[in-house]
């Protein structure tokens, strides 16, 4: 954003929400500016095809100590660890993620995902298996991807395909929370009218909502997405599973609220479980994918409507 583009958008506030929310507002925009010129300088991660494991299941926007909370609800968190990502957002993961240094990697992986930006960095030849189930499993009314369409996918993929590497994309606990909905933000009824919505990071921010109250629906929306990751070690064969995220939030820590393109410890921290794996055969798919469809047959708006049921204006 150039500077008169800023001035644009700060009369643009004023109008909108007066004098005082909007300097604030613009305010805030303008830190952010100037931290995500930073960022382009910023050190890169750790690409995750660097280290060991059959299958990587990331819990989108899950910060370390988040998922810290909970871990000892679940027995397969017991080897905590965390790593540097290479991104602060979904789409810069999948850009330092699948690199062209990393092409004959991507060949044998399957990728399984409910994350929208992978319209706009992957293609079907990119690799072994690309299965977007966000084009056909997406809950209107929820304003996501739920968790179980992606956990049958994974468990198909896994066993009919046999890939080497299985990539097992959750949208959770990235908001909206699916068990915990914060009214008046992320919800499926509020999109689509013209008046403007904010998700829970920035009705944190505008102090319309407590950080108890954001953290409590995240955790929930964390524990939600757990369960399914249990059923599917449950239904698949693997030496080794990572459990990571493609990166996680801020809540305020420096005055940063969740996930802008910046350098911030709570964004670009994320963390890295490792566990094993059997198929018990609890559970029989019965969703099937839908034929891929070519980049010229999508809709542009459709992608751009989940985006923004995620946050994304």
């Amino acid at each position: 954003m150039t500077f008169t583009e800023w001035l644009d958008e700060t009369r643009e506030r004023y109008r909108e929400d007066g004098p005082r929310l909007g300097t604030a507002e613009s305010l805030y925009e303008l830190y952010v500016g100037v931290l995500r010129r930073i960022n382009a300088r910023w050190e890169r991660g750790t690409n995750v095809y660097d280290e060991g494991w059959d299958v990587l299941v990331l819990l989108d926007g899950c910060r370390v100590d988040l998922l810290a909370e909970v871990a000892s609800e679940y027995d397969f968190l017991n080897r905590p660890d965390e790593l540097r990502s290479v991104g602060s957002s979904s789409i810069e993961w999948l850009e330092g993620t699948f690199t062209e240094a990393r092409r004959a990697e991507m060949r044998n992986t399957a990728y399984v995902t409910g994350n929208p930006f992978s319209h706009r960095v992957l293609d079907d030849r990119d690799l072994q298996l690309l299965d977007e189930v966000w084009t056909y499993a997406w809950d209107d009314e929820a304003g996501t991807i739920p968790a179980r369409p992606i956990t049958e996918r994974a468990v198909d993929v896994a066993r009919r395909e046999e890939p080497d590497r299985l990539i097992v994309h959750y949208m959770q606990p990235h908001f909206p929370s699916v068990p915990d909905p914060l009214g008046g933000g992320m919800n499926a009824d509020t999109l689509g009218e013209g008046e403007g919505w904010y998700d829970p990071w920035d009705r944190l921010r505008r102090g319309e909502l407590t950080s108890e109250r954001v953290w409590e629906s995240y955790r929930e929306n964390l524990r939600y997405v757990l369960d399914e990751v249990a059923l599917l070690r449950e239904n698949v064969d693997a030496g080794t599973i990572a459990i990571s995220a493609d990166h996680g939030n801020a809540a305020g820590e420096r005055w940063v609220y969740g996930h802008p393109k910046v350098p911030h410890r709570h964004i670009r921290r994320v963390p890295w479980y490792l566990t094993d794996a059997e198929d018990e055969r609890t559970l029989e798919p019965t969703l099937e994918r839908e034929d891929a469809r070519s980049r010229s047959g999508r809709s542009d708006d459709d992608l751009e409507g989940k985006l923004s049921a995620l946050g994304y204006r």
